[in-house]
């Protein structure tokens, strides 16, 4: 049974920075793309960072807009986990974290597994 269990959410001032893990289960994920997406009450769940496999040992990592340059999606398959690492956090990045498993893309429906989610709260 494939599980996606997301830890590492909290409460932080502006500015500050959290790491979220997600620890992936039932089968290696070496070869999907891992996505971190977020939802905000009353908004809909929208993309924050991918990474997908480019052959061999090659990752891609790709970002939305609102989160480039703060935000650092990586992954260590050894340990089937992923992790995003959130810096410089704003108000606006508060959230329901969601960690996800599937095909190379930005679009929600391109993943097949989910997790549970994780809350970020960032006060200012």
């Amino acid at each position: 049974q494939v599980q996606l269990v997301e830890s590492g959410g909290g409460l932080v001032q502006a500015g500050g920075s959290l790491r979220l893990a997600c620890a992936a289960s039932g089968r290696t994920f070496t070869t999907d793309a891992m996505g971190w997406f977020r939802q905000a009450p009353g908004k809909e769940r929208e993309f924050v960072a991918t990474t997908s496999w480019g052959g061999g040992t090659t990752y891609y990592a790709g970002y939305a807009d609102s989160v480039k340059g703060r935000f650092t999606i990586f992954r260590d398959n050894a340990k089937n986990m992923v992790y995003l690492q959130m810096n410089s956090l704003k108000p606006e990045d508060t959230a329901v974290y969601y960690c996800a498993a599937g095909r190379s893309s930005t679009a929600r429906q391109e993943y097949e597994y989910w997790g549970q989610g994780t809350q970020v709260t960032v006060s200012s």
